[in-house]
């Protein structure tokens, strides 16, 4: 494991060094820019048939690279492949393949910065999310292998039935796994679905997003220098249409991962199982609330708000959109997170002040301008709701983040908007803030301030989320997952963890065989 400053999406302030280090990862990760990337299949790098120009959302005048777009044809090949190499692979036994993944996470926390930086040129993040993404990326890899080792392979005795013999069971893999990640965690939700299932003995097919197939490079060329073999990961870039399309529509693929659109997630956890049952593994969004109750500390609350609001410009599943405060806190609140609001620092994300960067695209920006629209009309913008156009922002996406008010039935607290905007409410009672808050179709995250341990535990057993936070200042719903936290959802936020983490995460990519043996 590498030294140094340690970060994760916990962590609040850097430390100089990491500064130093990650500088000097922006000069490498410059190098990396504007070359052509192939795809693999079994190790041999492909063209397909033509090639993805990806700029980035920092500046539209620096091209990120070209990267070759996987025909259909290209992702049979990739499966047929990993379909041959799987009995092969889970013949070299839970303990070798954890030797590698772990050598695999040894190599991505050596090279954590220019990966960060690339990473931030990519898709916009910050340096502490950017760094924390990767090195959480590390440690999902690491736990992933060592759940493995830990539990012997999940190999059980089991009681005697009968006749003197071996009764015993045990995990096994499924075969051909696909991963199909999204843009926003470019790195931990490719390495955590996909070092999971490798270490349950799985080959992996991997999709990365198209606005994230520098990262997905990385990852590959990361297992690669670890010694996987070259049939247990193959890499196929390219359209959803096409390259997802075949996925998600081919036989010989037994388990999927996706990360997506609660549109997308669906269609796929519908159909991919045709003939016979098999295990998908859907994140599919939020619409994530934090409930502020009269008893709450509200400079830890309001800083919990804002960092879970507007992390990443707010395009994350996790991220804090609603807001509901008792009302005779109501005003304080509010006046703490707009002062708090208006002094984040907008600007290019590579540099070390900055917090927030661009959303991804143009048409996240129409999103936002469509919300303010709405909280204009409808209620009140209390801070932000500009575009931002002067200088080097015209190259870019740049958005102020918004808090507004607006009435509690308004389709601001209901939409997923995937862009720097919180709306807030004022409620009467806990018995008020509950219902308001589990009216949605999503349950991924929420978050709760109080120092009234009835109110907390009630919240506790009361909401309907698969991830909540009480009175944590370093966010209100979005954190870390690795070494102790499960990430998964209820209702339409998907169907189990996404990323890795708790004792159940590994099992997910295996199935259950038990075993007697006579004599």
């Amino acid at each position: 494991m590498a030294g140094g400053f340690r970060v994760t999406y916990a962590t609040l302030a850097a430390d100089p060094k990491m500064h130093e280090d990650y500088d000097a990862g922006i000069e490498k990760a410059r190098a990396w820019l504007g070359q052509k990337h192939p795809f693999y299949v079994n190790g041999e790098p492909r063209e397909g048939d033509g090639w993805h120009t990806e700029v980035s959302p920092i500046d539209s005048d620096v091209v990120l690279g070209e990267f070759a777009t996987a025909t259909r044809q290209d992702v049979k090949d990739a499966i047929a492949a990993a379909k041959d190499f799987a009995p092969i692979w889970d013949a070299m036994g839970y303990e070798k393949r954890a030797e590698i993944l772990n050598k695999a996470a040894d190599l991505m926390e050596e090279h954590r910065y220019w990966i960060s930086a690339l990473m931030a040129m990519e898709i916009g993040k910050n340096r502490l999310e950017a760094v924390g993404d990767v090195q959480e990326s590390a440690d999902l890899i690491r736990w992933n292998a060592n759940e493995m080792l830990q539990n012997k392979g999940f190999r059980v005795p089991m009681q005697p039935l009968g006749d003197a013999g071996d009764y015993y069971d045990v995990m096994r893999p499924y075969g051909v796994w696909a991963v199909i990640s999204p843009f926003n965690f470019p790195m931990a939700l490719a390495a955590g679905p996909s070092s999971a299932a490798l270490a349950a003995g799985n080959t992996v097919v991997f999709k990365p997003a198209s606005q994230g197939a520098a990262v997905g490079h990385t990852l590959f060329e990361l297992y690669r220098d670890a010694g996987l073999p070259a049939g247990a990961f193959h890499m196929v870039s390219g359209s959803g249409a096409v390259v997802g399309d075949e996925i998600a529509n081919n036989p010989d693929v037994a388990g999927l991962t996706f990360t997506g659109s609660y549109e997308v997630g669906m269609k796929v956890y519908k159909e991919f199982a045709k003939d016979y049952p098999k295990p998908v593994i859907c994140e599919m969004g939020g619409k994530n609330p934090t409930i502020v109750t009269k008893n709450a500390d509200l400079d830890v609350a309001s800083d919990g708000v804002w960092r879970s609001a507007f992390g990443l410009q707010g395009q994350k599943c996790s991220a804090n959109s609603r807001v509901y405060v008792e009302r005779e806190k109501y005003d304080e609140f509010v006046a703490l997170l707009k002062s708090k609001t208006e002094a984040l620092v907008i600007g290019i994300p590579l540099e070390k002040d900055v917090y927030l960067g661009p959303v991804i695209n143009e048409a996240a920006a129409e999103t936002y301008k469509e919300a303010v629209a709405e909280a204009r009309k409808s209620g009140e913008v209390i801070t932000g709701g500009e575009v931002l156009t002067d200088g080097d922002f015209a190259r870019g996406n740049y958005l102020q983040p918004t808090v507004v008010t607006v009435p509690k039935d308004n389709w601001l607290f209901k939409r997923e908007l995937f862009v720097p905007f919180v709306a807030v409410a004022p409620i009467d009672s806990l018995d008020e803030a509950l219902p308001l808050a589990n009216d949605t179709e999503y349950g991924l995250t929420a978050g709760f301030y109080s120092q009234d341990q009835a109110e907390v535990d009630r919240f506790c057993n009361e909401i309907q989320a698969g991830v909540i936070y009480i009175n944590r200042r370093a966010g209100a719903t979005t954190g870390a997952w690795p070494g102790a936290q499960p990430f998964g959802g209820w209702k339409g936020s998907g169907t189990t963890g996404k990323a890795a983490g708790g004792p159940y995460y590994v099992l997910q990519y295996m199935r259950e065989q038990s075993r007697t043996v006579i004599g």
